[in-house]
């Protein structure tokens, strides 16, 4: 059964992301998507879902949504809990990495979101309108998810159909590996002096302010492009994980919502497998990064594939604090509340 979703408070940039539009960047349109996308996978696998449903993004401050209609389970994945409560006055905590169906009636407030990105999923999926084979919101030109925008008070969010049965599912969280983001040189590296590439990799920058979902800006060592060949180049085309560095020398790190083409020169790209970490870091904090050989950064990402793997596999049932166990109840073979104390003819 579908069921309907009405957002009673839309949190802060909270959108719908699903896997973003890989096929389109040819024609000016940027990728979107979810920024982490194993955390948006995990989410989906913990309600059933396929890998690339559409569910919802939250940022700084989750939403508080209310089931307008039907049944629908939904899960967490990220550093973010919440608080249900239920049409029939009863109250449930929803933690991550755990699934809880909610009924019709029943309102989700969805509280700090720590470490900069989380998922909220939903069984069926969301069903907003696809706009060019996906429904991933892109902010900047105001397509996809709901109108373009973020969540506001008064939306409604239609979830597709999905059987809701059998119980909870929850996962242990999902870590990524930590240290130095991994680049690869280029593919404008010889446009920077040799010095600029050693401070690169040596030296620590810090995410400043100016950071969205198109890229973050940091502050760091000044890394100086060689004056033999300017600043500046012919636009080329650019893509998530390009660092590219304007005439101020102080880089910016490309995300999903980036541009398509750009005319600054690329000192380096982040490897595919450490751009869901960036999606994490937060003004002030700070980055250092290491390069890497193509063969590592293949190596790094079937890995990271492989650990994906292993933890839906992991995935397993369970009953939420303060639900109700009905597997339970049914194998205890109750009839109909009848005890029975053992003297003849004497029911109670």
């Amino acid at each position: 059964m579908a069921a309907l979703i009405e957002v009673l408070d839309g949190g802060l940039a909270t959108t719908v992301q699903d896997a973003g539009r890989p096929s389109h960047r040819r024609f000016g349109v940027a990728l979107s998507g979810a920024l982490d996308p194993a955390l948006f996978a995990c989410a989906n696998a913990l309600v059933g879902n396929a890998p690339k449903a559409a569910a919802l993004e939250l940022r700084l401050a989750g939403p508080r949504l209310r089931v307008a209609g039907g049944r629908v389970r939904v899960a967490l994945a990220g550093a973010a809990k919440g608080e249900v409560m239920c049409a029939v006055s009863r109250r449930l905590t929803i933690a991550p990495w755990q699934s809880v169906t909610l009924e019709e009636g029943d309102e989700l407030k969805i509280g700090a979101v720590r470490g900069g990105v989380a998922y909220l999923a939903f069984s069926g999926g969301i069903a907003t309108p696809p706009l060019l084979g996906s429904r991933a919101t892109h902010l900047r030109a105001g397509m996809g998810g709901l109108a373009g925008r973020a969540l506001a008070p008064c939306d409604r969010l239609p979830v597709g159909a999905a059987e809701v049965q059998g119980p909870e599912r929850r996962q242990a969280a999902f870590l990524h590996e930590s240290g130095p983001i991994r680049l690869l040189p280029g593919p404008q590296d010889d446009n920077f002096v040799p010095e600029a590439l050693r401070a690169l990799v040596e030296e620590e920058f810090i995410v400043s302010r100016d950071a969205d979902r198109m890229g973050l800006r940091l502050q760091g060592p000044r890394l100086e492009h060689d004056p033999r060949f300017g600043d500046e180049i012919v636009s080329d085309g650019v893509a998530p994980g390009a660092i590219q560095v304007p005439p101020d020398g102080q880089p910016i790190l490309l995300l999903p919502d980036c541009q398509t083409v750009g005319g600054y020169p690329k000192i380096a790209t982040a490897i595919r497998a450490d751009l869901p970490r960036l999606a994490h870091l937060l003004p002030g904090e700070r980055l250092r990064f290491a390069f890497a050989t193509r063969a590592e950064a293949v190596a790094a990402l079937r890995a990271q594939q492989a650990r994906l793997a292993a933890w839906i596999d992991g995935i397993a049932p369970h009953v939420p604090a303060g639900a109700i166990d009905e597997e339970a109840l049914y194998s205890a073979n109750l009839i109909s509340g009848t005890l029975y104390d053992g003297a003849e003819g004497d029911e109670s």
